[in-house]
């Protein structure tokens, strides 16, 4: 079996396809796991149903790191939808190093996040060109990196988060969902695990998943139970040994809240043009993303238009009848792009309009805004 690279975070070669077979009256299903430990793997309880005759995990498939192994399953925990599934005959050759967990507290919070996992929309027809010679079948189930945010108050009630991702096409089947196969994905914020995918709610559309949270097992998992996790994968024995807590922090770059809505068309041209060139505002998906999470006015009074430019100017223009909206906007496009050279290229161009406009710069008071900071260091917002 090849070792798993040692990497901070999400590893791609420690994410496991979990295949599960039926009891003989009903059929198999698949889902999503993360290796936490030399022969242990976390999934969604849900994922590993008590009438499972059968569980494999599969790792790397039809790269040449490619590895299978039968598991068993030490516990499931419906409370929380998470069960630890131990690789049977087999373990890494090197020691795996145990994720971080990471605490995330209620407050005004979009935390950029990502998740790999292998939902059903992924199915293809036809030989992996990484593998042209297998053996049939010729249909096979490929991996999906989503990227996207959570905000943190939404879902209370449930005590879930929303992670909210580029929506896939319907399931031509309106029974099944386009998710299923992505419940026991890891979701991670930078480098530590936050939660478990558990379920795609169909009323909140297709680009909404709800995620079983890590720092809420201490009170629905039994002292069995985290014992087990602390044992296999380090998992702390409270909640002070979770990753550090998450707190709002100043939003970086130029602000530009009072500008007035009666600015000329020519002044907005050099912002115009900045966000044009960055790859989140010329994905129409990506940049719809971007909207629901700023004031929902925008997104409904926008004048949508399928020219790039005059789309991007309308977006602008309708945030400016709404203060503050516009600097909700280039947060939301900060968090996205992180540190890249377009993004330095929008800061630019907003700095030198706030000088044009004569705004003042000086450092003020930070509140929380209406779709919350994001505690990175590099930026503010956007990783069944």
């Amino acid at each position: 079996m090849a070792t798993p690279a040692q990497t901070p975070g999400l590893d791609p070669s420690r994410v496991a396809e979990i295949i599960v077979a039926g009891d003989g009256e009903r059929p198999g299903r698949r889902g999503s796991g993360y290796l936490v430990g030399e022969r242990w793997v976390l999934t969604a309880a849900h994922s590993v149903p008590a009438s499972a005759s059968a569980v494999t995990v599969r790792f790397d498939a039809d790269l040449p790191t490619h590895w299978t192994a039968p598991a068993r399953v030490l516990f499931r925990a419906e409370s929380a939808d998470v069960a630890l599934v131990e690789v049977v005959g087999t373990a890494a050759r090197k020691p795996i190093t145990p994720p971080r967990y990471g605490l995330v507290p209620d407050g005004d919070l979009v935390l950029r996040c990502s998740a790999m996992g292998f939902p059903r929309f992924k199915l293809r027809d036809g030989t992996p060109r990484r593998s042209p010679h297998a053996t049939p079948p010729n249909r096979y189930r490929d991996s999906c990196h989503a990227t996207g945010t959570i905000s943190v108050l939404s879902n209370r009630r449930e005590g879930t988060l929303e992670f909210i991702v580029a929506a896939p096409d319907p399931h031509p089947d309106p029974a099944r969902s386009p998710w299923e196969g992505m419940s026991g994905a890891a979701v991670w914020h930078r480098d530590a695990l936050i939660g478990l995918v558990q379920a795609h709610h169909r009323p909140d559309g297709p680009g909404r998943l709800a995620v079983a949270r890590v720092d809420q097992w201490f009170g629905l998992l039994t002292a069995e139970e985290l014992y087990l996790l602390r044992r296999t994968s380090e998992f702390p024995a409270g909640p002070d040994g979770l990753a550090g807590s998450l707190t709002p922090s100043p939003v970086s770059g130029p602000r530009l809240g009072s500008l007035p809505d009666t600015v000329p068309l020519r002044e907005l041209d050099g912002l115009v043009t900045a966000l044009m060139a960055l790859p989140v505002v010329r994905d129409r998906t990506r940049l719809d993303l971007v909207l629901t999470n700023v004031n929902p006015a925008i997104a409904a009074n926008s004048p949508r238009d399928a020219t790039l430019r005059i789309d991007v100017l309308g977006i602008v223009r309708t945030c400016l009848r709404y203060p503050g909206t516009l600097d909700e906007l280039l947060d939301a496009v900060r968090l996205l792009e992180g540190g890249s050279i377009g993004r330095t290229r929008v800061d630019q161009e907003a700095a030198e309009l706030a000088r044009r406009q004569g705004l003042d710069q000086r450092p003020a008071a930070v509140s929380p805004t209406p779709t919350g900071a994001e505690a990175d260091p590099w930026a503010m917002m956007w990783g069944s």
